[in-house]
């Protein structure tokens, strides 16, 4: 069986102390917003073909440039390029989402204490 978390008690009944956990909640909302703002500004640069292409974007997965080698352009083999475009934005796509090293949201360690149903440790 599973323990509960100790949560803040208030007088002798055993009940939580609800002024605590909105407390505790209200700091854990506003932790996680300024760790969402701090991912926002992180900028990663996908490539593809050797650097013949390169993507910029944002942890709030806003594109900010695409830079196309002269090389990498054969007007008679568009479909090249194309693959080679798709595969600078998966790149860049995936350093984003790339567990710790990406713009994904960094709790910094917060315990939640078992509030989304995970056991405590």
């Amino acid at each position: 069986m599973s323990e509960t978390p100790d949560l803040p008690v208030a007088g002798s009944g055993g009940m939580p102390d609800l002024e605590s956990l909105l407390a505790a909640a209200e700091k854990m909302g506003e932790q996680l917003m300024a760790s969402q703002a701090e991912a926002a500004k992180r900028v990663v640069t996908g490539t593809s073909g050797g650097g013949a292409v390169t993507v910029e974007v944002t942890g709030s997965y806003e594109f900010s440039s695409i830079t196309i080698s002269p090389q990498a352009v054969d007007p008679d083999d568009i479909e090249m390029l194309q693959d080679l475009v798709l595969a600078a934005i998966n790149d860049a796509m995936g350093q984003l989402t790339e567990g710790g090293q990406g713009g994904g949201v960094d709790l910094g360690g917060l315990d939640l204490g078992g509030l989304l149903g995970g056991a405590s440790e």
